[in-house]
């Protein structure tokens, strides 16, 4: 691994994962991998061409007038709305809005729930949402207060990255913006899969949802949107491949049926669990070969199914981790 040209983009972090030193023969200990959640590098700053009507996903056609106090209501749109050089125009942000640009804010959401009252408050001139954050009602108050929401598509395989992208920037008035953006984003993501490594077998790789607190552990397949990331890091992701939809309740058959040579997971879910240690006490997982080499890799919530401007470093991070 080249420690230059990760330097600033990676944090590779081994404490509390590492195993005792392996067999000559068996594979490297494990590796916990961990994106920067700072690493936002914006556009020079656009200058929003305003008014815009937008279709909105909701099947709505909606007018923004305004963005000058900006509020995404999820991490993924945070991160596009800062990246396009916006940033200084967003007044409020998503509990999954974690790089330091965002952090200051105002949080107006809890898990995939926003307080329309909090949002308000902070007199928005637009409101960018995507599917599944609510409740309806919610979104209804925010509707009914005359402030223009925009419903932007979700983003769960690489080539739905641009599209955001593109939508996001056009929603803002800044349509140049977002092509440029989405034009940098799609180089970078081709670059960091055109140093994976050919040609050798590829590693399993198990994606798991942990929340600890709430007893909640799902294993990912086809859908779950880390299936796309596997496979840009050129790995083969066992839930799709036993034909599970996006996350499927942890069994101990499933896991032992899978053998996975890696867990991928991300940095909370694992501290949720008590780390590497708490994760081998999960159904099945000690009878994996991922369990016997302690091979995990865990990358920063709010970042790893975002899929925006800093995929490419996910990617990397989880090519570094694999090998």
């Amino acid at each position: 691994m080249s420690g230059r040209w990760l330097a600033g983009a990676l944090l590779l972090a081994l404490a509390g994962c590492a195993a005792p030193a392996p067999a000559a023969d068996a594979p490297s200990s494990a590796v916990a991998a961990e994106v920067n959640a700072q690493r936002i590098k914006p556009l020079a700053t656009p200058a929003p061409v305003l008014p815009v009507t937008v279709d909105s996903v909701d099947g709505r056609r909606v007018t923004v007038t305004d963005a000058s106090r900006i509020i995404p209501l999820s991490g993924a749109i945070s991160e596009v709305v800062f990246t396009l050089g916006l940033g200084a125009n967003v007044v409020g942000r998503d509990v999954a809005a974690t790089f330091e640009p965002a952090r200051a804010l105002p949080v107006v959401t809890s898990g995939h729930d926003v307080s329309a009252e909090s949002t308000l408050s902070l007199r928005p001139s637009v409101i960018l949402t995507e599917p599944g954050v609510g409740p309806p009602e919610a979104i209804s108050q925010l509707r009914d207060s005359g402030v223009p929401v925009v419903v932007l598509p979700e983003a769960k395989r690489m080539p739905e990255t641009f599209t955001r992208i593109e939508a996001v920037a056009a929603a803002l008035g800044v349509p140049a913006a977002g092509k440029e953006l989405a034009g940098r984003t799609r180089a970078e993501i081709e670059a960091a899969r055109a140093k994976v490594p050919q040609g050798q077998a590829k590693p399993r790789v198990a994606f798991l949802y942990l929340r600890g607190s709430a007893s909640v552990y799902l294993l990912g397949g086809k859908g779950s949107g880390a299936d796309s990331i596997i496979e840009a890091a050129g790995a083969s992701d066992v839930g799709a491949e036993l034909g599970l939809g996006p996350f499927t309740p942890l069994t101990a058959e499933s896991l032992v049926k899978a053998q996975p040579d890696v867990f991928l997971v991300m940095s909370k879910g694992l501290d949720s669990v008590q780390g590497v240690d708490g994760l081998l006490k999960l159904p099945g997982v000690a009878q994996t070969p991922a369990a016997a080499n302690r091979r995990v890799v865990a990358i920063e919530d709010g970042v790893l199914l975002n899929f925006g401007p800093r995929t490419a470093l996910v990617v990397t991070a989880l090519a570094e981790g694999l090998r």
